[in-house]
């Protein structure tokens, strides 16, 4: 149900109405306009890259899991709440809400993804993560629906983007809150705390990331494989955070035609993500995540080449089928790879790797764009190339031999 409450965020926010409106009206569609978008994410990935070992470190050692990710989803929700405010120019303000509000959405995707390993068996990992990530997929098919409804409505009564673009704001953090409650009030917190309260957890903390550290060479498949996400998860972050900027820029949808696009494309993600969560547990971790990064490619290379509508439509519904399956199959080989005593921690490292890479793709986009004068077809084909990176990197994991590391260091 987390997964259900918290996609509504990213899909609305980042990947189809907020960051198209930032371009396009609070920045004035200026040739800056997608790059600082971009940086505005680099700067909550950033601190999301400096915080998440350190809190998934502080979650082991308290068993704090649960009051962590409290915390979070109260923050992303009223800093998303207060994008309703940005207005036409307001560039440093909107800079900033989205930065806040994605360094709490980001650190709660951490913290809710360390709680796998505890409600589900190593041999059905796969499907559990494929099953989570495909009801976030519904949770935000929930949410863009409900914006898309208030969106047609304005629009039918002759009102502007600058009128409803915020109220959509507004839908998706009501959402996200009342989505969230069931995780609260059910989801039980299994671990036990291994230290006290005060300077011991700090020191605890630091003692426990420092000795990860030390003995990095005993994951060193895991290791590898939050290598291989830096780079192919740049090419995903990429297609998420600036779907519905190409879309309008460089195929000339409207809004309504791009919250329509998105609609279809995340029941497409949820099918991915349930089918191929049962794919991954029968045929293995690497080749479901080959797969996945190959349709990837494919995907990237039928956008560039698209000159219709058809053509994208396609691409855009391979993008959904090979998204929530490669994510899903890359938190499910994490848990898989990871101690189970230190499962926040890990995870707290799986997602620096998400997040560094959440920097490196969208503002190389952003940069190519600025440099080439708006090229926006020039630079999602400069993105294929971190699918290609990663394919190359994911086939020297050794699953079983990471496994095996993972069991027997504690």
């Amino acid at each position: 149900m987390y997964d259900f409450a918290n996609s509504g965020y990213t899909t609305v926010v980042i990947t189809a109405v907020f960051n198209a409106y930032f371009v396009a009206e609070i920045a004035g569609n200026a040739p800056w306009a997608t790059f600082v978008w971009t940086l505005a994410l680099a700067v909550s990935y950033a601190l999301i890259i400096v915080t998440a070992p350190v809190l998934g470190a502080y979650a082991d050692a308290r068993a704090a899991k649960k009051r962590l990710l409290l915390a979070t989803t109260v923050g992303c929700v009223l800093f998303t709440a207060a994008l309703a405010s940005a207005r036409r120019g307001d560039v440093a303000l909107a800079f900033a809400l989205v930065a806040v509000s994605n360094f709490f959405f980001g650190s709660g995707e951490n913290l809710i993804a360390a709680f796998l390993p505890e409600i589900a068996r190593e041999d059905a990992l796969g499907r559990v993560s494929g099953w989570g990530w495909s009801l976030g997929y519904i949770g935000g098919l929930v949410s863009l629906g409900a914006c898309l409804a208030y969106v047609s409505f304005a629009q039918a009564r002759g009102a502007p983007a600058t009128e409803f673009v915020p109220g959509t704001m507004l839908i998706t953090a009501a959402i996200f809150a009342l989505a969230s409650l069931p995780t609260f009030l059910l989801l039980r917190e299994r671990a036990v705390p291994v230290a006290t309260a005060g300077a011991g957890i700090a020191r605890t903390t630091f003692a426990r990331l420092g000795e990860t550290l030390r003995h990095a060479r005993r994951y060193a498949d895991l290791q590898r494989f939050l290598i291989c996400l830096v780079f192919y998860q740049a090419g995903i972050q990429t297609v998420v955070a600036l779907a519905a900027i190409y879309a309008q820029q460089a195929m000339g949808f409207t809004t309504r035609d791009t919250l329509i696009l998105i609609l279809i494309v995340n029941i497409t993600a949820a099918t991915g993500a349930f089918l191929f969560g049962v794919v991954q547990d029968r045929i293995g971790h690497v080749r479901t995540i080959v797969l996945t990064l190959l349709g990837w490619l494919m995907a990237v290379v039928l956008a560039w080449a698209a000159q219709g509508p058809v053509l994208f439509w396609i691409a855009a519904n391979l993008v959904g089928l090979c998204l929530g399956s490669s994510q899903s199959a890359g938190r499910a080989l994490v848990g898989y790879l990871s101690p189970p005593a230190r499962t926040g921690e890990f995870f707290g490292l799986w997602g620096l790797a998400v997040k560094l890479s959440s920097i490196l793709g969208p503002v190389t986009y952003g940069l190519v764009t600025w440099i080439s004068g708006g090229e926006h077809r020039l630079a999602i084909l400069v993105t294929g190339v971190y699918f290609v990176i990663g394919i190359a990197i994911v086939a020297g994991v050794d699953v079983s031999r990471g496994r095996r590391a993972a069991l027997e260091a504690y």
